[in-house]
């Protein structure tokens, strides 16, 4: 199966969300926000389920789905390098967003036909804004920020006229653009959250590309080697060079 992760950081933010509750509206406020952050949660999981069981489906092992503060990171132990297959991985991430918002859009009355409880938002105030949340996760996932879900689409297109490496350099540089102009856009609307998140994009799309880079460099390495030492049994079955060599 697949291991459902906390990040320490995560349980902090949790913290700090149901005080802000209860300074708003007392324990029935905490109670509220510490729901309402569940159910976005919830959401984020499911967004990660959808890449997991797609993978999965193409053979690839997902050991576990991380949460942190700034959402949710499935770990794959690698991903198909062929480009269908990558597009429906990643397509299956926001799809599962835009299905739940689209769910919720079919369900809810208009906004604005419920009245106001008070401090504290009534349910269907709060699944308007789950199906809010929602639509803005899965167009904010299709940014082509790598490693970010849009950015995966990039790489995969890419990948139709580059060879695999080249196609992740690429995808991976058109995200530290992205990361650094939403990172100065959430400075300017004084969004400390957004600028973390873009930075920590920022980070794991390098951080990815030198793996990419690394099992590229690994792999030509081991072809060399293979190649020598089949050449070498060729011309000389009685003498054959150590692996490796």
């Amino acid at each position: 199966g697949i291991q459902l992760a906390v990040h320490f950081s995560f349980l902090l933010l949790l913290a700090v969300n149901a005080f802000d509750g209860y300074a708003d509206a007392g324990w029935p406020g905490l109670w509220w926000s510490t729901a309402v952050l569940a159910a976005f949660f919830g959401c984020v999981v499911l967004h990660e389920f959808g890449h997991c069981l797609t993978a999965i489906r193409f053979g690839v092992r997902v050991p576990r789905i991380l949460l942190l503060p700034i959402g949710g990171m499935a770990e794959f132990d690698g991903l198909p390098r062929e480009p269908r297959r990558e597009v429906l991985i990643t397509v299956a991430g926001p799809a599962v967003n835009f299905v739940i918002a689209g769910l919720l859009w079919l369900a809810l009355p208009p906004a604005g036909a419920t009245e106001t409880s008070g401090e504290i938002p009534t349910l269907i105030e709060s699944l308007h804004l789950l199906m809010r949340w929602n639509l803005a996760m899965g167009l904010f996932n299709l940014l082509p920020a790598f490693p970010m879900d849009g950015g995966r689409l990039l790489r995969a297109v890419l990948a139709t006229r580059l060879n695999y490496l080249r196609a992740t350099f690429w995808a991976a540089t058109c995200g530290k653009v992205i990361c650094v102009l939403g990172a100065a856009v959430a400075v300017w609307l004084e969004e400390p959250l957004l600028v973390v998140l873009f930075v920590f994009i920022f980070f794991v799309g390098e951080m990815e590309y030198r793996a990419a880079r690394r099992r590229e460099l690994d792999d030509a390495h081991w072809r060399t080697v293979i190649a020598r030492h089949l050449a070498a049994a060729a011309d000389n079955p009685g003498r054959v060079p150590p692996a490796g060599s």
